[in-house]
């Protein structure tokens, strides 16, 4: 199912929640939205569902115009961040419950339903839990049978509000990867939330970067991390150096630093540039020779750390014998990728 935002507006007092969202989510594809608490995607989700009502735009389902439609009336999915399963009930009939809630005209038999939850017991891979209870399971089982509930329904689109948030580290690993392979197999489109980057750099087929209520970019996880749109997408996204300086010329200058600004005009400017993009490197054009002023070492990276006029520059690479950087220690390096943008 294709799923149309346009220009959806959503006041609270004294702040605008949604300030005129536009975005376009293609049918079969999982998507990111990603975001600091505040940025809207939340609010952005459960107008989405029907949860929250804009104060003015739309929300089109393929060609149909569902905004003054109920979360049922709009037939989604939604899994929330603490599973929301319900304790009296099985594993089973908490699967079932959507099937059985529906008006008795729409409701399937209980053989049709039975088979229904059979199927999504062995999707979430738990095909032996339909007769215990929540307390019986451990979170990621909780959020699998949560998955399964939502998924019961045969949704036109599955939002995720945070949904592996209340889970230990290697748990959220686990899952997230389980549900890429789940999303491979059902091709349910499907939009979560997430504050996490590297969760949204993982799963996502594009990645929504939300600031103070407006999308700031849409792309490919690869895009948003390699090609910033902007300063804030360069600083959420991953580690960043940054260097204040200025463009004249047409070259960035600061602190020693001296390179081609790309296009920007002269004028106080900001270099950004990954700490793996900046490498060692024999002494020519566009080179630094600079003291390295302090090292880390974790598992297989090595992070060096050189002062720069007051600013300080990170070089990231692999933690092997081939470089033996020792603070104190003057090396020559170049900046191999950086993005140049006025202040």
């Amino acid at each position: 199912m294709q799923l149309t935002i346009s220009s959806l507006h959503k006041r609270y007092p004294g702040v605008a929640a949604l300030d005129g969202v536009d975005l376009d989510i293609r049918s079969g594809e999982l998507v990111a939205l990603l975001g600091p608490s505040g940025s809207g995607k939340t609010t952005l989700l459960r107008v989405i569902a029907g949860l929250l009502h804009a104060d003015a735009g739309r929300v089109l389902f393929g060609e149909n115009d569902a905004t003054g439609l109920s979360l049922r009336e709009r037939n989604v999915g939604f899994v929330f961040q603490h599973y929301a399963l319900f304790r009296h009930m099985t594993v089973a009939e908490n699967i079932a419950f959507g099937l059985r809630s529906r008006p008795r005209a729409k409701r399937p038999d209980k053989a049709s339903i039975a088979r229904r939850v059979q199927e999504l017991l062995q999707l979430v891979q738990l095909p032996e839990h339909g007769g215990r209870y929540p307390d019986q399971l451990s979170g990621g089982q909780k959020q699998r049978i949560a998955l399964a509930r939502a998924l019961a329904i045969d949704p036109a689109v599955l939002l995720l509000d945070e949904p592996f948030g209340a889970l230990d580290a290697k748990v959220r690993i686990e899952l997230r990867r389980w549900l890429r392979k789940l999303h491979e197999q059902t091709g349910q489109t499907t939009l979560f939330v997430t504050h996490d980057q590297e969760e949204a750099l993982e799963l996502a087929d594009r990645v929504v970067v939300m600031r103070a209520g407006k999308v700031e970019q849409v792309g490919t996880p690869d895009a948003i991390y390699r090609s910033p749109a902007s300063p804030y997408v360069f600083e959420f996204i991953g580690r960043a150096n940054v260097l204040h300086g200025q463009v004249i010329n047409g070259r960035f200058c600061a602190a020693g630093v001296t390179l081609d600004a790309g296009g920007v005009v002269d004028g106080p400017a900001r270099l950004y540039a990954r700490p793996h993009d900046v490498q060692l490197a024999a002494p020519g054009a566009d080179t630094l020779s600079l003291q390295v002023r302090g090292v880390q070492r974790l598992g297989g990276r090595l992070t060096a750390e050189f002062a720069l006029g007051g600013q300080a520059l990170e070089l990231e690479t692999l933690n092997t014998a081939a470089v033996p950087l020792l603070p104190g220690e003057h090396v020559t390096v170049r900046v191999a990728r950086y993005r140049v943008f006025p202040t």
